[in-house]
């Protein structure tokens, strides 16, 4: 678990991570430089839940070095499949992570929603679910461990 006190907005307590894998942490089906070591240690202290089309087919492989639980879904439509998904974990005590039109729900859903302005763009729409809009997925995962810099950037 993860605790930061936000000054004029409380206490998180995070246990989840619920992240999109093209778009965010990979392009094209690759895992972008930097992100298994820093997802790897995320997982010492949260849960990570990698959730997935996988448009090409790599998301397993990709994703084998990382220490989290990969959701592959089958609906063409998944946002309301990754909305449900942060409800069943505990939406107060999950951080989700996207950058995609489908990510929308979900980032507004969980206590907390960042927003990766990564090399495949963003959806224009997820701007107003997330809570947080980062250049790169590392800029957003750094803001996890390293706790100071998110309150620094939340308080109000």
């Amino acid at each position: 678990m993860l605790q930061i006190t936000i000054p004029g907005r409380g206490r998180l307590e995070l246990k989840h991570v619920v992240l999109d894998f093209n778009g965010t942490f990979a392009l094209d089906g690759t895992v972008l430089p930097g992100v298994v070591e820093r997802l790897n240690r995320l997982a010492e202290s949260l849960e990570l839940h990698i959730f997935t089309a996988d448009t090409f087919g790599t998301a397993r492989e990709a994703c084998a070095a990382i220490n989290g639980v990969i959701k592959v879904v089958s609906q063409e439509v998944v946002g309301p499949e990754k909305e449900w998904y942060v409800k069943e974990l505990g939406a107060a005590n999950t951080v989700a992570i996207g950058n995609g039109a489908n990510d929308r729900l979900m980032l507004r859903r969980a206590v907390l929603g960042i927003l990766v302005l990564g090399p495949e763009g963003t959806a224009a729409e997820a701007f107003d679910a997330a809570d947080i809009v980062v250049k790169d997925i590392n800029d957003g995962l750094d803001l996890l461990l390293n706790p100071k810099r998110l309150a620094a950037t939340l308080r109000r």
